[in-house]
């Protein structure tokens, strides 16, 4: 695989082809992968793949208009072509006044700061074997497990690199580690069920002992087994830290630039208003070390700094990558994200919800009747009005304390007032590219299917 520095000159030299061919601006991304993957299913090797990569994309402007081309034929000839096609595609497209590179007085210059986030470690398939077997074999050894799905593991290192016709180059290189377990509880006729558990971590060192792993997949699997039904009616509903983190994708989508130049937003005018409770923070941190999401730069070569989106329940901030901007006539935010092909759109990188007071046994002790929430199912959510319905799983919450498990039924609300009702627990752990506490929501529709 290239250096980051060898990626970064690729893609710088893409963009000086573009000029040449006739571009009046350009900007090109590099992306190489390496990854090995491996799963375990009763003790024995399932699967084992190895992949590699190397894509180049570039987007030319002539005037205001833009095309995208990219391609994974990085020989002489096949890079241009693709140069000239890009170029020759440009000048039929139609224009679009708010096409562009990001402002050339934002690009990011200096050093980029220092995340942590490669190890330049590997693992052989034998290592990897070693720990996914480890992962099933604690899962399996949980009482009352009665089946397996497997274990897995893998490992991957990844380099991307960015350059614009107007002065910036950069690139970075990150490796990923995970190791999960899927385990089945109770038998095929007295209700069945399956949970998970995994760890992914940016340094090998970082990640957890598959044994844990296992054991907490064994154990989910098992207090899940033979569920009854859900009460049905208005009552409080608990998000355990697994999936509440999904609110917080509804509310990035809900703020990114496309969806309010486009006005097809919930939040469409709740810039600087109250849209959560007084004591919920969420914030974006791209500098974290080693996390999963951090990055040194956007997808448009500007620079990245910790921000809070929402501030003790107000809208502080919406998602704006350069066009999104140019067309609300405001400023970038450095949200910029892109992928080989087409433009950048906008994504947060380590979201998180800021602890709240209380502890979850003190958050769940006046709930009567509720309901504790551990899988969604669906994506019944409409992004334009805010209307929330999903099937899910979990269990039952009685006098205080959480009860029996419960499936098959659905929770629905609208996320306006659901992020209103919402209060945090004091238990948020960084373990995802999007973290929260456990979040309860007041008031939401259960109905059992």
């Amino acid at each position: 695989m290239l250096t980051p520095d060898q990626a970064r000159d690729r893609a710088a030299d893409i963009v000086a082809r573009a000029a040449r061919a006739g571009a009046d601006a350009a900007d090109a991304v590099f992306a190489a992968d390496a990854a090995i993957d491996l799963s375990i299913r009763l003790g024995a090797l399932e699967d084992v793949g190895r992949s590699e990569s190397e894509e180049l994309g570039l987007r030319v402007f002539v005037g205001r208009r833009s095309a995208s081309v990219s391609t994974s034929d990085l020989s002489e000839g096949a890079v241009t072509a693709l140069v000239e096609r890009a170029v020759a595609m440009a000048r039929e497209a139609p224009e679009d006044r708010w096409a562009g590179l990001a402002p050339q007085e934002r690009l990011m210059h200096g050093a980029p700061p220092l995340l942590d986030l490669d190890d330049g470690g590997t693992l052989t398939p034998a290592e990897l074997r070693e720990l996914a077997a480890a992962a099933e074999d604690a899962a399996r050894a949980v009482p009352g497990v009665t089946n397996s799905e497997g274990g897995g593991a893998s490992a991957s290192r990844s380099i991307w690199a960015l350059a614009t016709s107007h002065g910036f180059a950069g690139a970075y290189a990150a490796t990923a580690y995970s190791v999960s377990a899927s385990v089945l509880a109770g038998d095929a006729g007295n209700g069945m069920e399956r949970d998970y558990a995994h760890h992914a971590a940016r340094r090998r060192a970082h990640l957890e002992d598959p044994e844990e792993i296992g054991r907490r997949a064994g154990e989910r699997a098992v207090a899940r087994a033979n569920p009854g039904r859900a009460t049905a009616g208005a009552i409080p509903v608990i998000f355990d830290p697994r999936v509440g983190g999904s609110l917080l994708g509804h509310l990035t989508g809900a703020i990114a630039g496309q969806s309010i130049a486009r006005k097809t937003s919930f939040l469409l005018d709740a810039l600087g208003t109250q849209v959560f409770s007084a004591g919920v923070t969420i914030r974006d941190d791209p500098h974290r070390p080693h996390g999963l999401r951090s990055r040194p730069f956007d997808g448009e070569g500007l620079p990245v700094s910790p921000v809070a989106l929402v501030e003790n329940g107000m809208l502080e901030t919406w998602l704006l990558d350069s066009g999104s901007a140019r067309q609300l006539g405001l400023e970038p935010t450095g949200h910029a994200a892109r992928g080989v092909g087409g433009g950048p759109g906008v994504s947060p990188s380590n979201l998180f919800m800021e602890a709240g007071d209380v502890p979850v046994a003190t958050l769940i002790a006046d709930i009567a009747d509720g309901v504790y929430v551990t899988e969604l199912i669906g994506q019944g959510v409409n992004g334009v009005t805010g209307d929330y319905s999903r099937g899910a799983a979990g269990f039952r919450i009685v006098g205080g304390v959480i009860a029996g498990p419960v499936a098959e039924f659905t929770i629905a609300g609208n996320l306006k007032q659901m992020f209103r009702e919402l209060t945090p627990a004091n238990d948020l752990e960084f373990r995802y590219g999007t973290n929260v506490p456990t979040i309860r929501i007041e008031g939401m529709t259960v109905a059992s299917g």
